[in-house]
């Protein structure tokens, strides 16, 4: 029986969200991290979450700070933790990398799925997704064959499955606009941030290069280099080689200070090679930073050249620094950015994404009554403006 406005609800939706956690910091985990608190929200919706780097307990854990050992250990300790606790689900939420790590992580969270009969969402976050299904297509797409569900964060990444013959469907990244302050910059000072981890991938390298252009005609700009990573070193020996001045490398910053580094800062420097959907990119936006940027991947996509930020070809510093120039020369345009780029981040909001995800929980698991009504969407007003804006 139903009565007007209510419908009988069934027992809750038991998904499980297979993520990494905060102890490898990074896009996926902040994600997870976001998602999972919105989730656990949804009085509809059961929620679970299985790292698939588990802390282990006692002398295990002395085990995982031995290289390799570690490995060994961790994937043993999460394979159990899917035996034991994926039973206990209606859905799995599967996180997904590339390459050797698409093997350690999803791969046995989607077996286990098939193996107890569970409805599996594979979540692929990587850019490098077109190179990894080249490479890897005898292991990569059987495996991916095996999810009910496809489910990645931007068209450009729909785009590249479309290219495998696999069906994705883009949900957008997640950004809580309420963590960051946004405000317009006037005057706008010459403080660049870069907020990537420190991978070849990411040209960190080409920031630096074309903010030695940016110094030798602003003297007193300064950048700071927020992530970690293997380039770390190399990348402070052409700091010096450049002879950086105002160049602070301050390592991995925690998702809750993050903001700090974008309110401090003044303008956005991102420097890829291969990429996605960045979040840092969305952050930047819901801070007011103005954006210089490449064109690597799925991020045209994000920013439009000329309007939302400056877009310049992959490896071009040379026109990374001049762009950033013509910013810091035309106040009114890096405001205009500025103002535009807020506007990019409703789509990102928990209003957007909402109903997108409740959709494809809904499509995996029919028995259950998962009831999306529009006044929920009222709790969460697009993203507005900050103190200072």
């Amino acid at each position: 029986m139903t009565t007007a406005g209510h419908k009988k609800r069934a027992r809750k939706l038991r998904l499980l969200i297979i993520a990494p956690s905060f102890d490898i910091l990074g896009g996926q985990s902040v994600q997870a991290a976001r998602l999972l608190a919105r989730l656990r929200e949804e009085p509809e919706l059961e929620i679970g979450f299985l790292p698939i780097n588990p802390r282990l307990p006692g002398i295990f854990r002395k085990l995982q700070s031995i290289k390799y050992v570690r490995t060994l250990v961790t994937s043993l300790a999460y394979m159990a933790s899917l035996l034991s606790r994926v039973p206990g689900y209606d859905v799995l939420h599967v996180f997904s990398a590339s390459y050797l790590s698409f093997v350690i992580a999803p791969t046995p969270a989607i077996l286990a799925g098939k193996l107890f009969g569970k409805k599996v969402l594979l979540n692929y976050h990587s850019g490098e997704a077109d190179d990894h299904l080249r490479r890897w297509r005898r292991s990569a797409l059987p495996t991916i064959g095996l999810a009910d569900a496809v489910v990645v964060p931007s068209q450009y990444l729909v785009r590249v499955f479309a290219g495998y013959q696999v069906n994705a469907r883009a949900i957008y990244n997640l950004i809580e606009t309420s963590t960051f302050r946004f405000r317009t910059r006037s005057p706008l000072r010459p403080n660049f941030l870069s907020n990537r981890n420190l991978e070849i991938h990411y040209g960190v390298d080409r920031v630096l290069k074309a903010f030695a252009i940016i110094q030798r005609q602003i003297p007193e700009a300064t950048l700071t280099i927020a992530g970690d990573g293997s380039q770390r070193e190399s990348l402070q020996t052409l700091a010096r080689t450049l002879d950086l001045r105002g160049t602070f490398f301050v390592g991995q910053v925690p998702p809750e200070a993050i903001h700090e580094q974008y309110d401090d800062a003044d303008v956005y420097l991102n420097g890829s090679e291969i990429d996605n959907q960045p979040l840092s990119i969305l952050e930047a936006f819901a801070s007011g930073l103005p954006i210089v940027t490449t064109n690597a991947g799925g991020i045209p996509d994000i920013v439009t050249d000329c309007r939302t930020g400056f877009v310049v070809p992959c490896g071009d510093y040379e026109r990374l620094a001049t762009c950033a120039l013509q910013l810091l020369s035309n106040q009114e345009l890096a405001k205009e950015f500025s103002e535009r780029g807020l506007e990019e981040c409703r789509k990102y909001s928990w209003a957007a994404v909402r109903n997108s995800w409740f959709e494809v929980y809904h499509e995996l698991s029919r028995d259950h009554s998962l009831v999306v009504e529009s006044h929920d969407l009222a709790r969460d007003q697009p993203p507005g403006r900050g103190a200072g804006s």
